[in-house]
């Protein structure tokens, strides 16, 4: 185990427990509809759901998704045999996409344990073993889903445990890592290691928030020594990241006659895997005259700039699904082309969606097609194995799983 940096005394460590289930009981949430403390038959398969699903997300925002979710899937067989597409719809909005996948898998993965055993996973490795589960989150499945021993160390323990032991190393370091395990291990108690966990939940939710920290009611505020020095907000340290870069895309909204938008299924790896979203161009930026601006975002509004569809191999390869190729071939072999609905393509502010990585500038572009035209790019996009789908905008939010930045230019 790596040493613990800290000046706290056994007593301190020995009390950091009890003063937290003390004012756990009295303070803490305990109405969250995947909390298991109150019952002696505590069920994993609402911890682990309720676990990916918070992962990088709030409880306000996961609230209304965990009900859905509870109400078409109540058991873990549900969620294994339904079809991914409902899946993805019953996620869609909730973000980062690739949890859904794995909790999908998960699911299966799960029922094939439960039909060899009779049970689910009983051990921290079974745990780990699952799709997208990770120590903290296979620490919390046991701790609050079994009632056995398990430890968290999630991004809320983190905080508070960088604040009280004044732990100056960037978080995102492996050997920072290592002492804030080994420091929650050390504090975590055989006993009710559950009850710790959602209290330890609570505290980083509640109390020891990112800024404006209310220390006055915090039951360690004694001995916390970022307290002590009044350097609440400087913990937990982490590398500043690098600016996002900006892309922009034109977002195609090709429709037939009827009024009826094409739909493409994203392919399961990559961004929206597994989602259905309109075709998209990428474009790149090229600096008019006069312009030293290089920032895509700075420059967006500046009259001498232009934008151009990408069209070299590389930008294919790398921006393009096998789909959106076919579309933008087709569409420029018939000399088609998608027009800006607000006239300019610069003047009026695309619509902003950042992802973890860069921020995506999106741009509604749309263009009509007659029977013969709506039937031919349907034949090309089927033969190349490619899921699609024409509906109006309405049916389009009812029945597919949309990532938020469709539902952003549908409204």
């Amino acid at each position: 185990m790596t040493a613990i940096s800290f000046i706290h005394t056994d007593t301190n460590l020995d009390s950091f427990a009890p003063r937290l289930l003390d004012w756990f009981a009295e303070n803490g949430r305990h109405d969250l509809p995947w909390q298991q403390h109150q019952t002696d038959t505590p069920n994993p398969y609402i911890v682990w759901l309720s676990e990916v699903m918070l992962q990088q997300t709030q409880v306000t925002t996961v609230l209304p998704y965990f009900a859905r979710f509870m109400e078409s899937f109540p058991t873990v067989q549900d969620l294994a045999a339904a079809e991914w597409d409902m899946v993805a719809e019953h996620w869609a909005g909730l973000g980062y996409y690739a949890r859904a996948r794995n909790l999908h898998k998960g699911a299966k993965q799960l029922v094939a344990v439960i039909d060899e055993t009779g049970d689910f996973p009983q051990t921290l490795a079974g745990w780990e073993a699952i799709s997208g589960v990770g120590p903290s989150t296979a620490g919390a499945i046991m701790a609050m889903g079994l009632h056995r021993y398990g430890v968290i160390c999630d991004g809320n323990v983190k905080r508070v445990l960088t604040r009280w032991a004044a732990i100056d190393g960037d978080i995102t370091k492996s050997a920072t890592t290592k002492e804030l395990w080994a420091l929650a291990e050390r504090l975590t108690p055989r006993e009710n290691s559950g009850l710790f966990a959602q209290a330890m939940m609570d505290m980083g939710a509640t109390l020891c928030t990112r800024s404006k920290p209310a220390c006055l009611l915090c039951p360690l505020q004694d001995d916390c020594i970022a307290h002590a020095q009044g350097r609440e907000t400087n913990y937990p340290v982490k590398a500043k990241k690098q600016p996002k870069p900006s892309k922009f895309s034109n977002a195609l909204l090709i429709k037939d006659v009827d009024s009826n938008t094409l739909w493409l299924q994203r392919p399961d790896n990559g961004i929206w895997g597994g989602l259905w979203s309109l075709p998209l161009e990428f474009i790149k930026k090229i600096e008019g005259k006069g312009s030293s601006k290089t920032s895509a975002e700075e420059s967006q509004n500046k009259d001498d700039t232009k934008l151009e569809v990408a069209s070299n191999e590389k930008v294919y390869e790398t921006e393009f699904t096998t789909a959106e190729q076919i579309i933008n071939e087709w569409l420029d072999k018939n000399n088609l082309a998608a027009a800006p609905i607000n006239k300019t393509l610069i003047d009026d502010a695309p619509i902003k969606h950042s992802l973890t990585h860069f921020h995506w500038y999106l741009t509604p572009q749309s263009v009509t097609l007659n029977n013969e035209q709506a039937a031919e790019i349907s034949e090309a996009l089927q033969a190349a194995q490619i899921n699609i789908n024409w509906l109006n905008a309405d049916d389009a939010q009812a029945t597919l799983g949309l990532p938020r930045a469709m539902v952003k230019i549908l409204e």
